[in-house]
């Protein structure tokens, strides 16, 4: 019940917990993505060569050099070309290419879309076959399965993403001929054919992350199960072994494979940067490589700012999903 005299909490935008947590993280990516910003463009100030230079060639005059550079606005002060960059990247103009001239905001969206088509299938294909083999090894740790499921993981985690790029194509591309070994069919022109574009460079990127959740998984699911009161209680109870794997264990594991998924996101990410160079994709990882043997510094920070922004929706989304799993974490105030 409500005292006598005092003022009745109305239901407000921010009196969700839920909402409240979103409110609070954005607030603390503001300066994350911020600092990401400044030293993005500092090291970039720093480093040596000329970008007007590079694009009139070595034949230029050193008046030609100075005229592009001011046309550029490369002759102004750093801290004044980062203060115009950033008030024109709040209202989302990203400046212009310093090579082609055109909007980075107009060639970032098409870019985006192969990145994130490359980044969510290998997400999909790394944790649809981590969680299946993590919990039939985990039901019978030190079984065939599970021996087998551990030795693929530390050969897996032994190669390098562009080290096993370069084998799938030598496999799959040239001698089996069964996957293409450069190139993209966007979306529009079938899904079948996108699908099998982004196969291969997908799989470069998944399977390290695949073993690397199988062996994590496997061995918390383990520790569940053989070391938990609430699993002898369930045991106890006459639950079966799958329930008890499924149902408690993999339920409390839960939480951890979601932390390091969090966390490799952005391992995901500075992967599709060699991938794309690889297998020839027009993502934003070969633009980002394209910027920085240009000279584009205009392209580079907005490539850097967008991976970024990407990492920290990654851990809001975590923190969401925390208090999908745990109504604790939902309502409460922490």
């Amino acid at each position: 019940m409500t005292a006598i005299g005092a003022p009745r909490r109305l239901p407000g935008p921010l009196t969700s917990p839920a909402l409240r947590l979103v409110a609070r993280r954005l607030l603390t990516a503001v300066p994350i993505v911020l600092g990401v910003s400044v030293l993005t463009f500092a090291v970039l100030s720093l480093i040596p060569g000329d970008t007007a230079q590079l694009l009139l060639g070595p034949e230029a005059t050193p008046e030609q050099i100075a005229a592009l550079n001011q046309q550029m606005g490369l002759d102004r002060p750093a801290v004044v070309r980062y203060l115009d960059w950033l008030g024109g990247a709040v209202t989302g103009d990203l400046g212009n290419s310093l090579v082609s001239g055109q909007p980075v905001t107009d060639e970032l969206g098409s870019r985006l879309a192969v990145s994130g088509e490359l980044v969510g299938l290998a997400f999909v294909l790394s944790l649809g076959l981590a969680i299946p083999v993590a919990l039939i090894a985990a039901r019978r740790p030190n079984r065939l399965t599970d021996r087998v499921s551990m030795l693929v993981s530390i050969t897996g985690l032994s190669l390098a993403n562009y080290v096993l790029a370069l084998l799938l194509v030598l496999v799959f591309a040239v001698q089996l001929a069964v996957f293409p070994a450069i190139g993209f069919v966007p979306l529009e022109q079938g899904l079948g054919a996108n699908l099998h574009s982004l196969f291969l460079p997908a799989l470069a990127i998944a399977f390290p992350l695949f073993c690397f959740y199988t062996r994590f998984l496997r061995g918390d699911l383990v520790d569940q199960l053989h070391g938990e009161d609430y699993i002898t209680t369930a045991r106890a109870k006459g639950i079966g072994p799958w329930q008890v794997l499924l149902r408690h264990a993999f339920r409390n594991s839960a939480f951890g494979l979601i932390t390091v998924v969090g966390l490799n996101l952005g391992t995901m990410i500075g992967a599709t940067v060699i991938i794309e160079q690889i297998f020839a994709l027009p993502g934003i990882g070969q633009m980002l490589l394209s910027a920085i043997n240009s000279r584009d510094f205009v392209v580079v920070q907005a490539c850097v700012v967008v991976f970024a922004v990407v990492a920290v929706a990654a851990n809001l989304l975590t923190d969401l999903l925390y208090a999908v799993l745990d109504p604790r974490i939902r309502y409460g105030d922490g």
